[in-house]
C-alpha cells in the first residue's frame, strides 16, 4: 500500500486495488437490496403493470434513489460495503466531503458504465456481448487507476476525492 499524507497524526493510506474492487462489488451486491425496495415503491405508487411500460421513469427514478443513496453516504465517510472493507472516502486534504463535493462523485462515478453502454448503443448486441464490453471497460477503468500518481480511480481524481484506508478500531 502507498502513504498518501499524514493528516491529524495519522497516516492514510490508499487500499490496494483488489481491496477497493472487492467493495465495489459488494456494494453492487447491497444495491440490489435498494433497487428491489426503491422499484417496488415506484410500481406501487406509478400502478406499473408491465416491467417495460414506464421503464425509463423507472430507470431515472433510480438514478435519483441512488444518488440520494451514495450522496447521503459519502458524505458521512463511508457506506456499508465501505465500512466493512475499512474504506473511507475523503477529499483532497483528507476532510469528510460535502454534500456538493459527494454529488459531483455521483455523477462522474457514472464514467464507471456510461462510456461502454454508449459504445454499445449504437449496435444491436445480445446481453451477453454487451456484458462482455461493459465488464472490459469497467476493468479498463480500474486499471488505469495504477497509471494515476497516488493510484486513486480517475472519477475521484476529477471529484477532488480519495479512497482511503481506514483504520480499524480496537474491537
Amino acid at each position: 500500500m502507498m502513504t498518501l499524507t499524514m493528516i491529524h497524526g495519522d497516516t492514510l493510506r490508499a487500499p490496494s486495488l483488489a481491496r477497493r474492487m472487492a467493495c465495489w462489488l459488494y456494494e453492487g451486491m447491497l444495491m440490489f437490496g435498494v433497487v428491489f425496495i426503491a422499484g417496488y415503491l415506484f410500481g406501487t405508487l406509478s400502478q406499473t403493470r408491465n416491467a417495460m411500460d414506464n421503464r425509463h421513469a423507472l430507470q431515472a427514478f433510480l438514478f435519483v434513489v441512488f444518488g440520494i443513496y451514495f450522496v447521503w453516504f459519502w458524505a458521512k465517510g463511508q457506506t456499508l460495503a465501505m465500512k466493512t472493507w475499512d474504506i473511507q472516502v475523503v477529499d483532497r486534504t483528507g476532510q469528510p466531503l460535502t454534500q456538493a463535493r459527494a454529488l459531483l462523485r455521483y455523477v462522474l462515478s457514472w464514467l464507471w458504465f456510461l462510456p461502454a453502454l454508449a459504445a454499445v448503443a449504437p449496435f444491436n448486441l445480445s446481453g451477453s456481448e454487451s456484458l462482455v464490453i461493459v465488464t472490459g471497460w469497467v476493468a479498463i477503468w480500474a486499471i488505469l487507476s495504477r497509471l494515476q500518481p497516488q493510484q486513486q480511480f480517475w472519477h475521484d481524481v476529477l471529484a477532488g476525492t480519495r479512497l482511503v484506508s481506514k483504520p480499524r478500531a480496537n474491537r
